[in-house]
């Protein structure tokens, strides 16, 4: 892990901002959801949250199928197709 040099607040409601540079990085914009992860290390670590998968985990090319997320590959192999 790397550090960046960046020390921020938290403020009376327990947020604290992510610095720009940061989530112009990852690709975080205004309203994206992050996934909050606690290792064994006792380290906090935020990651942009990407649907991914039932079967196989993958997040590329995802829909959504009766209220469960499939992608396109998973879905050729069960003759499910996304709706065009």
């Amino acid at each position: 892990m790397r550090a960046l040099g960046v020390v921020r607040k938290i403020d009376e409601l327990g947020r604290v901002v992510i610095p720009v540079e940061v989530r112009r990085r990852f690709g975080i914009d205004v309203k994206d959801s992050v996934e909050i992860y606690i290792d064994d290390n006792d380290s906090i670590i935020l990651k942009k949250y990407e649907p991914a998968c039932i079967f196989c985990g993958d997040a590329k090319d995802v829909f959504n199928y009766n209220g469960k997320n499939i992608c396109t590959e998973c879905a050729k192999r069960m003759g499910v197709y996304a709706k065009e």
